[in-house]
C-alpha cells in the first residue's frame, strides 16, 4: 500500500525514524512505472543475499480471499506447536513493517533501512520492483531470525508471483474469483491457473475452493505440475452448524478422522472454510507442522488478523475489495446484525469492480459516503462523480465527500455502526487517523 509511511508502531530516536522514511519512501518509489512478471530479479537479488530463502521451510498460500485469515490461522497453530514462525503478507494497512513478522513481531526499522541502504545499487541495477525488493527483504530477515517454518502469502497471481521462488513444504490455493483480470486472465478458469502455479513437484498441493469446477481445475493444474498428494479440502472436510456472532465463528468440523466444534475469533462463515483449509495445508505438510483437531481447537482462539470484520467500539473495518469479498461482508452483517442503522465509509480501486461491490452491500448499508483513501495509488483514484451517478441511478442512498477526513468524521457521526471498507487503502487510512494499531493484540 503506497504512500502512507505512518507508524503506530514506535521507531525510536528522530535519526532513525528520518532513514526509515527515507528508506520506505525509495522502495514505494519502486511502485512506479510498468507491472512487471517474472522470476528473474528476484532469484538474481536472492542469489545476492546468499539465498535466504533455502534456509528454512515455508508454506505457500494463494488465492483471491481468504489468503490472510488463512495465513494467520497457519501462524497461530504451529506458533502453539511451540515453532518460530515467520509471516509475510501484503500488503500492510498502517505499518510497512506488518508485512514481515516472526512469532508476531514485526522486522525492525532497522532492519528495513540497513536492508535498503545496502542493497540500493543491487536492487536498481537488476530493475527490481518494490514487491520483488520486499520479499527479498523478507526472505533475509527469516534467515538471520532463525525461522523454523515461513508462512508465505503471494501478492498477485501465483505462478509469476515473487514469492514463487520458494519450493515450500506444502502449497494451497484457498478460493478463486475476478481480481486483477488484466494480469490473470479474464476467465475464473484462467485465474486458477496463475494461481496453481505455486504447486510444486513432488511437494503436497491443497485445494481449498468450493466450486466443483474450479477446484477441478486447480487439482488438474497441480497434477500436471507433479505435485503429490493433492488434496481438496471439500473431499475430505465436511463443516456443518456454522453459528456466527459478534465474538467470532463456532462450526463442527469432521476431517482427519476425527469430528470436533472449533470457534475461531474471525467472524463470517468463510472463516469456518478457511480454518478447514489451514488444518488440511499442516497436515499435508507432514511432522512437524500437522495438529490433531484437539491441537487446532486450543489454538483457533489465539487467531489474530486485521481488518477482517475486525470490531473496535462503534467501528468495522474490512478490507473487502472485490464484488465477492462485498457479499460475504453483506452476509457476515446480516448475521452479526451490528447497531442500526450502519453507515459505510467507502473507497474503491478504479480497476475494481465497485458497482457490484455497492450492490452487494445495499441491504446491509442504510447509507454510504463515498470519498478517496489518501494512500490510494494515484493511477486508481475512482472517479465520485461516476459513483455518485450510479448510486443515483441505482437508488442507494450514497453521498461523496471527496476529504477522507471529513467524510470520516462524518460516517462517525450519522449512524450507531460505521463500517470501514472497500480497499486495505480505505481501511488502513482510517486506522492510522484514528491511531488503531494493526499489530496490537
Amino acid at each position: 500500500m503506497g504512500g502512507i509511511l505512518s507508524s503506530r508502531a514506535p521507531v525510536s530516536g528522530h535519526d532513525t525514524a528520518s532513514r526509515y522514511k527515507h528508506a520506505l519512501d525509495y522502495l514505494f518509489a519502486r511502485t512506479n512505472g510498468p507491472f512487471k512478471f517474472g522470476l528473474e530479479r528476484t532469484e538474481a537479488l536472492l542469489r545476492a543475499l546468499g539465498d535466504p530463502h533455502r534456509a528454512f521451510p515455508s508454506l505457500h498460500i494463494a488465492g483471491t480471499n481468504g489468503k490472510g485469515s488463512s495465513v494467520a490461522t497457519a501462524e497461530a497453530l504451529l506458533r502453539v506447536k511451540g515453532l518460530r514462525v515467520g509471516s509475510y503478507t501484503s500488503p500492510h494497512l498502517v505499518d510497512f513493517r506488518e508485512r514481515i513478522t516472526v512469532n508476531g513481531e514485526p522486522i525492525s526499522a532497522e532492519e528495513v533501512i540497513g536492508f535498503v541502504e545496502r542493497w540500493t545499487p543491487t536492487v536498481e541495477s537488476l530493475g527490481a520492483t518494490f514487491f520483488e525488493a520486499t520479499t527479498c527483504l523478507a526472505f533475509a530477515h527469516f534467515a538471520r531470525a532463525e525461522v523454523d517454518v515461513a508462512v508465505i502469502e503471494t501478492g498477485l497471481g501465483g505462478r509469476l508471483d515473487a514469492t514463487n521462488v520458494v519450493n515450500p513444504v506444502a502449497a494451497g490455493v484457498t478460493s478463486i474469483d475476478y481480481d486483477h483480470t488484466e494480469y490473470l486472465g479474464d476467465t475464473l478458469e484462467k485465474i486458477a491457473s496463475e494461481k496453481a502455479g505455486i504447486y510444486k513437484a513432488g511437494r503436497p498441493a491443497v485445494v481449498g475452493e468450493t466450486d466443483p469446477a474450479l477446484r477441478a481445475v486447480l487439482a488438474r493444474d497441480a497434477r500436471r505440475a507433479g505435485a503429490t498428494p493433492v488434496r481438496v479440502v471439500a473431499d475430505e472436510c465436511s463443516i456443518e452448524n456454522v453459528r456466527v456472532n459478534a465474538s467470532g465463528t463456532t462450526f463442527t468440523l469432521d476431517a482427519l478422522g476425527a469430528r470436533r466444534q472449533m470457534t475461531t475469533p474471525l467472524t463470517g462463515r468463510h472463516q469456518a472454510e478457511n480454518a478447514a483449509f489451514t488444518i488440511v495445508l499442516l497436515a499435508a505438510a507432514g511432522a512437524p507442522y500437522g495438529c490433531t483437531l484437539d491441537d487446532a481447537a486450543r489454538a483457533m482462539p489465539s487467531v489474530r488478523v486485521a481488518g477482517r470484520f475486525q470490531r473496535d467500539g462503534r467501528f468495522i473495518f474490512d478490507v473487502a475489495h472485490n464484488a465477492e469479498g462485498a457479499l460475504v461482508l453483506a452476509d457476515t452483517l446480516a448475521l452479526v446484525q451490528p447497531s442500526a442503522p450502519v453507515v459505510a465509509l467507502f473507497s474503491v480501486l478504479s480497476d475494481k469492480d465497485w458497482r457490484s461491490m455497492l450492490r452487494n452491500l445495499a441491504p446491509r448499508v442504510a447509507h454510504f459516503i463515498a470519498t478517496i483513501a489518501p494512500s490510494a495509488p494515484a493511477g486508481r483514484v475512482w472517479s465520485l462523480e461516476d459513483v455518485k451517478q450510479f448510486a443515483d441511478s441505482a437508488a442507494l442512498s450514497l453521498e461523496t465527500v471527496p476529504d477522507f477526513d471529513e467524510a470520516l468524521t462524518r460516517a462517525s457521526t450519522v449512524g450507531e455502526t460505521t463500517l470501514v471498507t472497500g480497499s486495505f487503502h480505505t481501511v488502513g487510512d482510517a486506522m492510522a487517523r484514528l491511531q488503531r494499531s494493526p499489530l496490537s493484540r
